[in-house]
């Protein structure tokens, strides 16, 4: 079971992540929207497409922009449609 943890709080638990680059992609479901709050922070990616933000928010503390995930990801990204991973402080276990 993968799990991402940011402030002692379980963000995201799954069985059914999709690995890309690295980085483990939770199915949307799978995260507890209660801690995410929309970010305006945008990045593109050359072959997975552009990638939205979600801020992490847990007991009053905000991780700025940990969560990403392509909301319309190209074909070659296809398998991490409606999946968000972690980064900036966020502790992913696999």
């Amino acid at each position: 079971m993968a799990r991402a943890i940011w402030n002692g709080a379980v963000i995201a638990e799954s069985d059914a992540v999709e690995t890309v680059e690295g980085n483990l992609y939770f199915p949307r479901a799978a995260v507890k929207a209660d801690f995410l709050r929309d970010s305006s922070h945008t990045t593109v990616c050359g072959w997975k497409g552009t990638a939205r933000y979600h801020d992490i928010v847990v007991q009053g503390r905000t991780n700025a922009a940990a969560a990403w995930y392509y909301p319309d990801p190209s074909p070659a990204a296809a398998n991490i449609r409606d999946h968000i991973a972690f980064w900036r402080g966020v502790t992913v276990e696999a």
